[in-house]
């Protein structure tokens, strides 16, 4: 690569890309890791998106009509935090940089959405950022549908690289993207071919071009340092009806020693090779020093988002105060104040009704007194609508014909509608949810795990639950997830027992804007446990007293969703016995560890033995069997200890010991 040429072809662009290609060197050098080749390789691109086309306004960074840049190959985050620097975001300043991958500070590793204004979603895992950004095109599409084009006309703005399109779930984001025809959606392809272990040649020889041209999406392929090539192939994405992906073809580690290198992909910290690139780069300043006319050139970048900023807000002026107030809600996250009496009025009838009800089909029951009055809910499944019971009656299906529709076909793909889902719900303004069967938190779980790690209130609506699904067997009934997902931090994990506590689950799901859930609904009809009406939410409690002793107080059967009508009933048995009972739900076990000592002790008192009632495996059960404290309690568990089988669900429960009968022996067994 010939930088001398590149240098005295476009001398002010390049001195201004050089501004990130040596923040990156120098930021890298002083923490001694990263990874400096791919800011180096992209950095003519994001100066050419930054400098002429990306509106953004680094004064007020969450504007709800921004353009949203993403990048999916996170580990070249020194790229995003110069960008950041460079054109005044208050976040980051020089002291920032320099603090690269340090303890406390905002510029980490790979960029954080949560702590860092400018990040729109955290990157790392490969594939997600790609993924993330069909859901923020999405959202952009549905709200301006909904608010008109003064208010919502943005673009989706992605770089990345090789890595990011061998995981899987980039092909079931880009099919659908191009399915919808998501024309707002641009993304740069970092075509470098070089990975960690050598060329890319070495583990795939896919064209990439002619894949995504197979998914419906416009391809360009450029020299990714050409400044006129990248201007003009972004005016042509612009104006194409379709997604687009640009491939560029760069140099990684661009200009050093270990350019076109594997060496050249992660941290390159030797003195003499920093010296000896920054020479070839022309660049004559010392370490993080970024000459006055370079800063300059970047800070005009961000200050002409201001403009376009103060713009949008006289038009925003102009919507009714009604629309008004309903666009800021559904940014802030608040519930409808309607939502609330809606609930109660659905719980008050349910209980009146007091009909078996499988919890999916609750699920569907509340979405319709949802939905209508939280219009900013966005539905879907993964190609299992009408087993997971997530469209209500008043939702129409979203395409590129009807951009007003609420509801999202996502396919065969449970990983990518996770990821879509997060970018919906890091865009603003709409709270996503989407379903399929919980077996398949397996095949969702790295975009989940990335919902909790960013605070995303998703809502994960997984049905057929247990064994409790019988005849299709145990590849598809799940025994370790709920464990599995409840050792997740900053998730709730509900399984309500009735309609009652699925009403329950999804208020508190709807009204918690810092964390997913994820709803575990049965497939088998359950026979009510809320007898009695009750305007409080007794589920916020995560567990509470169902059924009280009625003799002398000497076990506490604790279950949940499908197993608490088996405690229920294992309790009268034991009461005609002469042995007292407490029958305890547990919804949500996190929201019962977040209660004070004294109501867990209220509820959980030491002396009774316990028995748990699920049925998938123990593990996550403990804390509750044995006691916080360490102390020895009797105590036994009622549920799966292995795979599932091919059965009716009466067989099943029978087969694997989960009976009102064997949980009253369990009990004797311990008194």
């Amino acid at each position: 690569m010939d930088i001398a040429a590149l240098r005295e072809k476009h001398p002010e662009h390049w001195r201004t890309a050089a501004a990130i290609r040596t923040l990156t060197l120098d930021a890298v050098a002083a923490a001694n890791s990263g990874h400096s080749g791919m800011p180096m390789g992209m950095a003519d691109v994001a100066t050419v998106l930054f400098g002429k086309h990306a509106t953004f306004d680094p004064k007020a960074p969450d504007w709800a009509d921004r353009d949203r840049f993403i990048l999916s190959v996170g580990h070249g985050s020194m790229l995003l935090y110069s960008v950041l620097h460079l054109t005044g975001y208050d976040e980051v300043p020089l002291e920032e940089i320099k603090n690269f991958r340090q303890w406390g500070s905002k510029t980490a590793g790979h960029p954080e959405s949560e702590y860092l204004a400018g990040v729109e979603t955290t990157t790392g895992p490969l594939g997600q950022g790609i993924a993330n950004s069909v859901g923020f095109a999405i959202a952009e599409e549905m709200l301006r549908a909904k608010y008109g084009r003064k208010i919502v006309d943005h673009y989706t703005w992605v770089m990345a690289g090789d890595g990011c399109l061998m995981e899987g779930v980039s092909q079931e984001a880009i099919a659908l993207a191009g399915m919808q025809k998501l024309s707002k959606l641009i993304v740069f392809f970092d075509d470098n071919g070089i990975t960690i272990d050598g060329k890319v040649s070495i583990a795939d020889v896919t064209d990439q071009a002619k894949r995504f041209e197979a998914s419906g999406w416009h391809v360009q392929s450029i020299d990714g340092h050409d400044p006129e090539a990248i201007d003009a192939a972004i005016e042509a994405a612009k104006a194409d009806d379709r997604p687009s992906m640009i491939a560029c073809k760069t140099h990684i580690a661009l200009g050093s020693s270990a350019q076109d290198t594997a060496k050249g992909h992660g941290a390159l910290t030797d003195a003499k090779l920093i010296a000896d690139t920054k020479a070839a780069y022309g660049w004559e300043h010392g370490p993080f020093e970024i000459p006055a006319d370079v800063k300059s050139t970047w800070e005009k970048m961000g200050e002409r988002g201001a403009k376009a900023h103060a713009e949008w807000k006289e038009r925003f002026a102009e919507l009714s105060e009604r629309k008004q107030a309903e666009f800021e809600r559904a940014f802030a996250r608040e519930t409808p104040k309607a939502l609330a009496s809606k609930i109660r009025s659905f719980k008050k009838q349910a209980v009146e009704e007091a009909k078996s009800v499988a919890t999916r089909k609750s699920s569907e029951m509340a979405l319709g007194v949802i939905n209508p009055v939280m219009t900013e809910t966005v539905g879907g499944s993964a190609d299992l609508t009408g087993s997971n019971n997530t469209k209500s009656g008043d939702m129409e299906v979203f395409g590129p014909d009807n951009r007003k529709g609420r509801y999202i076909h996502y396919g065969i793909r449970e990983h990518g509608m996770a990821a879509v889902m997060n970018g919906i719900s890091l865009h603003g303004g709409l709270r996503p949810y989407g379903g399929t069967f919980m077996a398949f938190t397996d095949y969702a779980r790295g975009a989940m795990r990335l919902s909790s790690l960013m605070h995303q209130p998703v809502v994960y609506v997984m049905t057929h639950d247990s064994i409790g699904l019988g005849e299709d067997g145990p590849t598809h009934q799940p025994v370790e997830h709920l464990s599995m997902l409840r050792a997740t931090p900053n998730t709730y994990v509900f399984r309500p027992a009735d309609t009652v506590e699925t009403a329950e689950a999804w208020e508190i799901a709807l009204s918690t804007a810092d964390r997913p859930s994820v709803l575990a609904l049965s497939r088998q009809n359950l026979a009510p446990v809320r007898t009695e009406h009750k305007t409080k939410n007794l589920s916020q409690q995560g567990a509470y007293v169902l059924r009280e002793a009625g003799e002398k107080r000497r076990a506490i059967l604790m279950a949940s969703g499908s197993e608490v009508e088996i405690a229920v009933k294992a309790r009268e048995i034991l009461e005609a016995e002469g042995i007292g009972v407490r029958v305890v739900s547990v919804p949500c076990m996190e929201l019962f560890a977040a209660q004070d000592e004294a109501y867990r002790k209220r509820v959980l008192p030491a002396g009774p033995v316990r028995v748990a009632v699920e049925a998938g495996v123990r593990q996550s059960w403990d804390r509750l069997l044995l006691g916080e404290r360490g102390r020895e309690q009797k105590a036994g568990f009622v549920g799966m200890e292995g795979f599932g089988a091919s059965a009716p669900a009466e067989t099943l429960y029978k087969e694997f010991g989960i009976t009102a009968e064997a949980v009253a022996e369990k009990v004797k067994s311990l008194l």
